[in-house]
């Protein structure tokens, strides 16, 4: 990487601003939905997206079940400039991914993928796997770890994870047909495995019906949520919010380009948090990306 453009990229990190009680990010987002590529063959079954904390330009994606459990990195052209085989874990149903610290108060950062896939609820423990960040885009295996949860009150499907992108608290949001689902916070310890998830409680549910959330994403102020379903993208806002279960509290407003895939599976904010991209199932399905409406 360029040393002109890494300055640019940390500059552009550094200028988020974090919950500190000022509103962050974009106020409006344009209703022109921006095809910046298509998906690869490799991610025929794209199921998720997060910004990389280490490589400007990057989102870490995965497939969904069916395929060597593989991290790959791309470009929003689609164009894939390293793949890394997760040993160590074996994964049954991934659905989702976010990036975030490896632990509170630690500077090394690590991409999470939520392995809680069930359509028939029928897994008595599903778990969110985790690995470090890589230093280098060069394709090779990666060593990840498995963390077991089961949830307090019966199995669930969840299709979306959300990552604090301050203190690297795990969330997961359950797929309902009825709602935007219930969020539970899952334990990332190794100390404590496997462990039980933490109802956070129901999602706040959206002006007019939505249900079936498919994927989620944390601004990186940690001050506003993504929440995507074949509908529609809601985003959550709460200035100086509590952590993520506060988010999730607040009233979601709906964001452009909901309805921009016929299977739309996976949504992640840019690095800088003025904009986002989307992705769904299907080779050579179009990558889009939304941005702000600057004045």
């Amino acid at each position: 990487m360029g040393r002109r453009l890494a300055l640019g990229f940390a500059l552009a990190l550094l200028l988020v601003p974090h919950a500190d009680g000022a509103e962050s990010g974009c106020e409006l987002y344009s209703e022109r939905v921006v095809d910046t590529g298509r998906t690869p063959r490799a991610l025929s079954e794209l199921s998720g997206l997060a910004a990389s904390r280490r490589h400007p330009g990057i989102y870490w994606a995965h497939n969904d079940s069916g395929h060597d459990l593989t991290l790959f990195a791309i470009r929003e052209s689609g164009k894939i400039e390293a793949a890394f085989s997760l040993q160590g874990v074996t994964a049954t149903d991934p659905e989702d991914i976010g990036v975030g610290p490896c632990a509170r108060n630690e500077r090394r950062t690590c991409v999470y993928i939520a392995d809680t896939g069930d359509n028939l609820r029928s897994r008595s423990q599903v778990q969110v796997i985790r690995v470090i960040e890589p230093e280098v885009l060069r394709s090779g295996p990666l060593i990840a770890e498995g963390f077991p949860f089961s949830y307090p009150d019966g199995a669930h499907d969840a299709e979306a994870l959300l990552v604090d992108p301050h203190t690297g608290e795990v969330f997961v949001v359950t797929k309902s047909i009825m709602s935007l689902g219930h969020a539970y916070r899952i334990d990332v310890d190794r100390r404590t495995r496997p462990t039980r998830a933490v109802s956070v409680g129901p999602v706040s549910s959206a002006t007019g019906f939505d249900a079936l959330v498919t994927s989620g994403s944390v601004h990186p102020s940690g001050t506003r949520v993504l929440l995507r379903t074949y509908r529609g993208v809601w985003e959550f806002r709460r200035a100086g919010a509590h952590g993520i279960g506060d988010i999730l509290r607040s009233t979601p407003r709906v964001v452009p380009g909901g309805v921009s895939h016929l299977q739309g599976e996976a949504v992640a904010y840019a690095p800088d948090g003025y904009g986002y991209l989307l992705g769904g199932e299907g080779k050579g399905t179009a990558l889009l990306r939304v941005d702000c409406e600057r004045p």
